[in-house]
Protein backbone atom coordinates (compact mmCIF):
# COMPACT_ATOMS: atom_id res chain seq x y z
CA UNK A 1 0.00 0.00 0.00
CA UNK A 2 1.14 3.42 -1.14
CA UNK A 3 1.56 6.52 1.19
CA UNK A 4 -0.03 8.56 -1.35
CA UNK A 5 -2.66 11.43 -1.21
CA UNK A 6 -5.65 9.06 -0.21
CA UNK A 7 -4.16 8.03 2.70
CA UNK A 8 -2.95 11.34 3.91
CA UNK A 9 -6.66 12.16 3.52
CA UNK A 10 -7.37 9.62 5.70
CA UNK A 11 -5.25 9.83 8.35
CA UNK A 12 -5.95 13.48 8.83
CA UNK A 13 -9.58 12.62 9.18
CA UNK A 14 -9.03 9.66 11.93
CA UNK A 15 -9.71 11.63 14.55
CA UNK A 16 -13.04 12.82 13.33
CA UNK A 17 -14.54 9.30 12.76
CA UNK A 18 -15.34 9.66 8.99
CA UNK A 19 -14.47 6.26 7.96
CA UNK A 20 -17.93 4.77 7.50
CA UNK A 21 -19.07 7.42 4.95
CA UNK A 22 -16.33 6.40 2.61
CA UNK A 23 -14.87 3.86 0.28
CA UNK A 24 -11.44 2.98 0.74
CA UNK A 25 -9.61 -0.48 0.24
CA UNK A 26 -9.49 -3.11 2.82
CA UNK A 27 -5.40 -2.63 3.70
CA UNK A 28 -6.54 1.08 3.96
CA UNK A 29 -9.59 0.03 5.92
CA UNK A 30 -7.51 -1.99 8.53
CA UNK A 31 -4.57 0.01 8.77
CA UNK A 32 -7.35 3.19 9.77
CA UNK A 33 -8.75 0.95 12.06
CA UNK A 34 -5.63 -0.77 13.50
CA UNK A 35 -4.14 3.48 14.15
CA UNK A 36 -8.02 3.79 15.67
CA UNK A 37 -8.15 1.35 18.81
CA UNK A 38 -4.45 2.51 19.31
CA UNK A 39 -5.15 6.08 19.69
CA UNK A 40 -8.46 4.50 22.08
CA UNK A 41 -6.40 2.44 23.69
CA UNK A 42 -3.52 5.08 24.76
CA UNK A 43 -6.29 7.35 25.86
CA UNK A 44 -8.21 4.81 28.15
CA UNK A 45 -4.51 4.20 29.72
CA UNK A 46 -3.64 7.65 30.55
CA UNK A 47 -6.77 8.04 32.15
CA UNK A 48 -5.69 5.68 34.95
CA UNK A 49 -9.72 4.74 35.93
CA UNK A 50 -10.38 1.54 37.48
CA UNK A 51 -13.07 -0.05 35.93
CA UNK A 52 -16.40 -0.51 38.34
CA UNK A 53 -19.40 -2.49 37.99
CA UNK A 54 -20.99 0.65 40.05
CA UNK A 55 -21.05 2.51 36.62
CA UNK A 56 -24.36 2.28 34.78
CA UNK A 57 -23.89 5.56 32.99
CA UNK A 58 -21.56 8.28 31.24
CA UNK A 59 -21.59 11.74 30.05
CA UNK A 60 -19.34 12.33 27.24
CA UNK A 61 -18.59 14.76 24.58
CA UNK A 62 -18.60 14.16 21.12
CA UNK A 63 -16.47 16.22 19.06
CA UNK A 64 -13.52 14.83 16.91
CA UNK A 65 -11.36 12.62 18.69
CA UNK A 66 -8.82 15.23 17.78
CA UNK A 67 -10.23 17.58 19.86
CA UNK A 68 -12.23 15.65 22.24
CA UNK A 69 -10.62 11.96 22.29
CA UNK A 70 -8.85 12.24 25.87
CA UNK A 71 -11.66 13.98 27.71
CA UNK A 72 -13.71 11.41 26.60
CA UNK A 73 -11.53 8.44 28.17
CA UNK A 74 -12.40 9.86 31.17
CA UNK A 75 -15.78 9.00 30.58
CA UNK A 76 -15.72 5.56 29.06
CA UNK A 77 -12.59 4.14 30.87
CA UNK A 78 -14.45 3.48 34.08
CA UNK A 79 -16.79 1.28 32.56
CA UNK A 80 -17.16 -2.44 33.62
CA UNK A 81 -18.52 -4.43 30.85
CA UNK A 82 -19.09 -7.67 32.15
CA UNK A 83 -22.65 -7.49 32.98
CA UNK A 84 -24.00 -4.97 30.46
CA UNK A 85 -26.16 -6.23 28.17
CA UNK A 86 -27.83 -2.97 26.19
CA UNK A 87 -26.70 0.52 25.94
CA UNK A 88 -28.53 3.21 25.32
CA UNK A 89 -27.19 6.00 23.73
CA UNK A 90 -28.87 9.42 23.45
CA UNK A 91 -27.28 12.09 21.42
CA UNK A 92 -28.65 16.03 21.11
CA UNK A 93 -30.18 16.84 17.16
CA UNK A 94 -27.92 19.55 15.15
CA UNK A 95 -28.90 19.01 12.01
CA UNK A 96 -32.37 17.78 12.19
CA UNK A 97 -35.36 19.85 13.79
CA UNK A 98 -37.81 16.95 15.33
CA UNK A 99 -39.97 18.24 19.00
CA UNK A 100 -39.93 14.51 19.78
CA UNK A 101 -37.24 11.75 20.79
CA UNK A 102 -36.38 9.55 17.31
CA UNK A 103 -35.21 6.17 17.00
CA UNK A 104 -32.96 4.30 14.74
CA UNK A 105 -34.15 2.67 11.52
CA UNK A 106 -30.97 0.47 10.94
CA UNK A 107 -30.04 -2.78 12.37
CA UNK A 108 -26.62 -2.58 13.40
CA UNK A 109 -23.94 0.65 14.05
CA UNK A 110 -21.22 -0.70 11.87
CA UNK A 111 -17.69 0.88 13.26
CA UNK A 112 -13.85 0.16 12.33
CA UNK A 113 -13.62 -1.48 15.52
CA UNK A 114 -16.60 -3.56 15.66
CA UNK A 115 -20.30 -3.65 14.59
CA UNK A 116 -22.72 -3.10 17.06
CA UNK A 117 -26.04 -4.50 16.84
CA UNK A 118 -29.35 -2.17 17.61
CA UNK A 119 -31.90 -3.99 20.04
CA UNK A 120 -34.65 -4.55 17.81
CA UNK A 121 -36.98 -5.55 20.42
CA UNK A 122 -36.63 -2.33 22.63
CA UNK A 123 -36.90 -0.17 19.35
CA UNK A 124 -40.05 -1.98 18.97
CA UNK A 125 -41.07 -1.69 22.25
CA UNK A 126 -40.16 2.19 22.73
CA UNK A 127 -42.31 2.58 19.25
CA UNK A 128 -45.67 0.88 20.98
CA UNK A 129 -45.50 3.91 23.26
CA UNK A 130 -46.60 6.42 20.09
CA UNK A 131 -44.28 8.30 21.65
CA UNK A 132 -41.28 8.45 19.60
CA UNK A 133 -40.82 8.85 15.74
CA UNK A 134 -38.63 7.10 13.38
CA UNK A 135 -35.62 9.14 11.79
CA UNK A 136 -34.12 8.70 8.21
CA UNK A 137 -31.19 6.53 8.22
CA UNK A 138 -29.95 10.06 6.18
CA UNK A 139 -30.58 12.22 9.52
CA UNK A 140 -28.48 8.25 11.85
CA UNK A 141 -25.67 8.90 9.27
CA UNK A 142 -25.07 12.66 9.38
CA UNK A 143 -25.72 12.66 13.18
CA UNK A 144 -22.28 12.63 14.69
CA UNK A 145 -23.40 13.63 18.63
CA UNK A 146 -23.75 9.59 18.49
CA UNK A 147 -21.50 8.68 16.11
CA UNK A 148 -18.94 9.61 17.95
CA UNK A 149 -19.29 7.39 20.87
CA UNK A 150 -19.49 4.44 18.45
CA UNK A 151 -15.64 3.77 18.51
CA UNK A 152 -15.13 4.05 22.52
CA UNK A 153 -18.30 1.50 23.06
CA UNK A 154 -17.19 -0.88 20.54
CA UNK A 155 -13.50 -0.75 21.49
CA UNK A 156 -14.97 -0.74 25.84
CA UNK A 157 -17.48 -3.58 24.60
CA UNK A 158 -15.41 -5.83 22.25
CA UNK A 159 -15.74 -9.27 22.88
CA UNK A 160 -19.71 -8.89 25.07
CA UNK A 161 -22.80 -9.57 23.37
CA UNK A 162 -24.49 -6.38 23.92
CA UNK A 163 -26.63 -4.33 22.03
CA UNK A 164 -27.77 -0.64 21.47
CA UNK A 165 -30.76 1.25 21.71
CA UNK A 166 -29.51 4.71 20.10
CA UNK A 167 -31.96 7.87 20.92
CA UNK A 168 -32.08 10.84 19.12
CA UNK A 169 -33.32 13.86 21.80
CA UNK A 170 -35.08 16.71 19.65
CA UNK A 171 -35.51 20.34 20.96
CA UNK A 172 -38.13 19.01 23.44
CA UNK A 173 -39.89 20.79 25.63
CA UNK A 174 -39.12 20.87 29.43
CA UNK A 175 -42.12 19.18 29.61
CA UNK A 176 -41.53 16.38 27.54
CA UNK A 177 -37.87 15.90 28.60
CA UNK A 178 -39.37 15.30 32.32
CA UNK A 179 -42.27 12.34 30.36
CA UNK A 180 -39.90 11.10 28.50
CA UNK A 181 -37.63 10.73 31.48
CA UNK A 182 -40.60 8.97 33.17
CA UNK A 183 -41.20 6.55 30.42
CA UNK A 184 -37.19 5.61 30.23
CA UNK A 185 -37.19 5.27 33.75
CA UNK A 186 -37.54 1.71 34.30
CA UNK A 187 -34.92 0.66 32.40
CA UNK A 188 -32.56 2.20 34.79
CA UNK A 189 -33.81 -0.25 37.24
CA UNK A 190 -32.66 -3.22 34.96
CA UNK A 191 -28.72 -3.66 36.27
CA UNK A 192 -27.89 -4.69 32.67
CA UNK A 193 -28.70 -1.57 31.28
CA UNK A 194 -25.93 0.82 30.25
CA UNK A 195 -26.89 4.83 29.20
CA UNK A 196 -24.25 6.91 27.31
CA UNK A 197 -25.32 10.24 27.28
CA UNK A 198 -23.36 12.57 24.62
CA UNK A 199 -22.79 16.54 25.15
CA UNK A 200 -20.19 18.86 24.41
CA UNK A 201 -20.31 22.10 26.77
CA UNK A 202 -19.73 25.53 26.27
CA UNK A 203 -19.97 26.63 22.64
CA UNK A 204 -18.06 30.06 22.65
CA UNK A 205 -17.30 33.06 20.33
CA UNK A 206 -19.13 35.14 17.69
CA UNK A 207 -19.20 32.08 15.20
CA UNK A 208 -21.90 29.87 18.28
CA UNK A 209 -23.63 33.55 18.62
CA UNK A 210 -22.52 33.36 22.41
CA UNK A 211 -19.65 35.60 24.15
CA UNK A 212 -20.76 36.03 27.68
CA UNK A 213 -17.66 36.79 30.09
CA UNK A 214 -17.74 37.25 33.96
CA UNK A 215 -14.69 39.58 34.04
CA UNK A 216 -14.55 38.91 37.75
CA UNK A 217 -13.02 35.31 36.49
CA UNK A 218 -10.15 36.99 35.37
CA UNK A 219 -9.82 35.80 31.01
CA UNK A 220 -12.22 34.42 29.01
CA UNK A 221 -11.39 31.25 29.50
CA UNK A 222 -11.65 31.38 33.14
CA UNK A 223 -15.26 33.07 32.73
CA UNK A 224 -15.88 29.95 30.79
CA UNK A 225 -14.70 27.69 32.91
CA UNK A 226 -16.58 28.92 36.10
CA UNK A 227 -20.16 28.83 33.77
CA UNK A 228 -19.49 25.28 32.41
CA UNK A 229 -18.42 24.47 36.39
CA UNK A 230 -21.81 26.11 37.37
CA UNK A 231 -23.80 23.53 35.13
CA UNK A 232 -21.46 20.08 36.49
CA UNK A 233 -22.27 21.30 39.78
CA UNK A 234 -26.10 21.24 38.93
CA UNK A 235 -25.81 18.27 37.16
CA UNK A 236 -24.07 16.29 39.70
CA UNK A 237 -27.43 17.50 42.08
CA UNK A 238 -29.47 15.36 39.97
CA UNK A 239 -32.53 17.96 39.74
CA UNK A 240 -33.71 18.30 36.13
CA UNK A 241 -35.59 21.77 37.60
CA UNK A 242 -32.10 23.39 38.94
CA UNK A 243 -30.93 22.33 35.59
CA UNK A 244 -33.78 24.22 33.32
CA UNK A 245 -33.16 27.28 35.39
CA UNK A 246 -29.59 27.32 35.35
CA UNK A 247 -30.20 27.29 31.45
CA UNK A 248 -32.56 29.79 31.27
CA UNK A 249 -30.72 32.22 32.99
CA UNK A 250 -27.58 31.47 31.64
CA UNK A 251 -28.24 30.25 28.47
CA UNK A 252 -24.57 28.47 28.12
CA UNK A 253 -24.59 26.79 24.91
CA UNK A 254 -24.35 23.03 26.49
CA UNK A 255 -25.39 21.31 22.80
CA UNK A 256 -26.66 17.99 24.82
CA UNK A 257 -29.38 19.87 27.16
CA UNK A 258 -31.57 18.07 26.21
CA UNK A 259 -30.40 14.52 26.43
CA UNK A 260 -28.40 15.07 29.93
CA UNK A 261 -32.31 16.78 31.16
CA UNK A 262 -33.97 14.07 30.04
CA UNK A 263 -31.31 11.34 32.20
CA UNK A 264 -32.05 13.10 34.94
CA UNK A 265 -35.66 12.83 34.70
CA UNK A 266 -34.88 9.30 34.29
CA UNK A 267 -32.70 8.98 37.20
CA UNK A 268 -35.23 11.23 39.25
CA UNK A 269 -37.89 8.58 38.31
CA UNK A 270 -36.43 5.31 39.51
CA UNK A 271 -35.81 3.66 42.14
CA UNK A 272 -31.94 2.45 41.69
CA UNK A 273 -30.14 5.48 43.24
CA UNK A 274 -27.39 6.72 41.48
CA UNK A 275 -25.14 9.77 41.56
CA UNK A 276 -23.48 11.43 38.88
CA UNK A 277 -19.74 12.89 38.99
CA UNK A 278 -17.95 14.82 36.53
CA UNK A 279 -13.85 13.68 36.16
CA UNK A 280 -12.71 15.87 33.54
CA UNK A 281 -13.03 19.13 32.28
CA UNK A 282 -11.20 20.47 28.98
CA UNK A 283 -11.85 23.17 26.51
CA UNK A 284 -10.67 23.22 22.87
CA UNK A 285 -8.37 26.07 23.13
CA UNK A 286 -7.88 29.04 25.95
CA UNK A 287 -9.87 32.15 24.49
CA UNK A 288 -7.92 35.33 25.82
CA UNK A 289 -9.81 38.11 23.25
CA UNK A 290 -13.17 38.24 21.77
CA UNK A 291 -12.10 37.91 18.63
CA UNK A 292 -11.15 33.70 19.78
CA UNK A 293 -13.34 30.95 20.32
CA UNK A 294 -13.83 27.54 21.76
CA UNK A 295 -15.84 24.55 22.79
CA UNK A 296 -15.53 22.80 26.38
CA UNK A 297 -15.61 19.16 26.60
CA UNK A 298 -16.69 17.43 30.39
CA UNK A 299 -16.72 13.21 31.31
CA UNK A 300 -19.18 12.20 33.92
CA UNK A 301 -20.09 9.03 35.38
CA UNK A 302 -23.29 7.64 37.17
CA UNK A 303 -22.24 5.51 39.57
CA UNK A 304 -25.43 3.06 42.03
CA UNK A 305 -25.24 5.25 44.91
CA UNK A 306 -24.86 2.66 47.69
Amino acid sequence: MGSGPQKDEELSKIGNFSLRRKRINFALCWFLAKKLAEELDGWLSASGLVKSADVRGVIAPHAGYSYSGRAAAYAFGNIDPTSITRIFLLGPSHHYYTPKCALSRATVYKTPIGDLPIDLEVIEELKATGKFELMDLQVDEAEHSMEMHLPYLAKVFYGYPVKVVPILVGAVSAENEAMYGRLLAKYVDDPNNFFSVSSDFCHWGSRFNFTLYDKKHGAIHKSIEALDQMGMDIIETGDPEAFKHYLSEYDNTICGRHPISVFLHMLKNSSTKMMIKFLRYEQSSQCKSMRDSSVSYASAVSKVDP
